[in-house]
C-alpha cells in the first residue's frame, strides 16, 4: 500500500549514506520551521548480487531476511539523526522496489523531496546520482539536493630531509 504525503511533510530518501543523513538532518530543521512531518523513505530490492551463481541456496539471504536488513538500516539511520526519542514528527517508510520509483510515489502532496548528494563529483562523475537525476526529472514537488558534509582533510605533515638529500648528494 502506498501512503502519499499529506501536504505538510518533507519526504527524504534514505539509504544509510552520509549524504542521506545530511538530507535527513536538513529536513529535520526545515520540518521544525514549517511544523511539518519528515517522511523517511528507504527502498530496497531483493538481490543475489555478491554471490556466485553456483553458490548454494542456503548461502543466499531470503527476501524476508533482506527486508529485515533494510528495515534495520532505515531504523538505525533515523535513530542516528533524530536520536533515541524520535517522537511523532517523523515517519519511517520501507518500500520494496526501485528507489526513484518509491520516492516519486511518496512525494506527491509533500512540501519537498529531499535527497542527499556527494559534496563534489568524484572522478568527473556528477555529484548527484541516478536516483537523484530521476527524481529531478519526474518529481511533481520541489526537489532539494543536500550535499554531504565534507570530511576535513588530514593535516599536512612536515617531511624532514637529511642534509645530504638537500645538497643533492644522496
Amino acid at each position: 500500500m502506498t501512503q502519499l504525503a499529506d501536504g505538510n511533510s518533507i519526504v527524504v530518501g534514505v539509504d544509510g549514506s552520509e549524504a542521506s543523513k545530511a538530507a535527513l538532518r536538513w529536513a529535520r530543521e526545515q520540518a521544525r520551521a514549517l511544523r511539518a512531518e519528515v517522511v523517511a523513505v528507504h527502498a530496497w530490492e531483493p538481490t543475489t548480487s555478491g554471490l556466485a551463481p553456483y553458490a548454494p541456496a542456503s548461502a543466499r539471504p531470503t527476501a524476508a531476511q533482506q527486508r529485515v536488513q533494510a528495515a534495520e538500516l532505515l531504523a538505525s539511520t533515523v535513530r542516528e539523526v533524530f536520536g533515541p526519542r524520535i517522537g511523532g514528527s517523523v515517519r519511517a517508510v520501507l518500500v520494496e522496489g526501485p528507489p526513484a520509483r518509491a520516492l516519486l510515489r511518496h512525494a506527491p502532496g509533500a512540501l519537498l523531496l529531499a535527497l542527499g548528494r556527494r559534496a563534489h563529483g568524484q572522478y568527473e562523475l556528477p555529484a548527484i546520482g541516478t536516483v537523484g537525476r530521476e527524481c529531478l526529472r519526474h518529481a511533481t514537488v520541489p526537489v532539494v539536493a543536500v550535499p554531504a558534509a565534507q570530511r576535513p582533510a588530514p593535516p599536512l605533515r612536515t617531511v624532514e630531509t637529511s642534509p645530504l638529500a638537500r645538497s643533492g648528494a644522496a
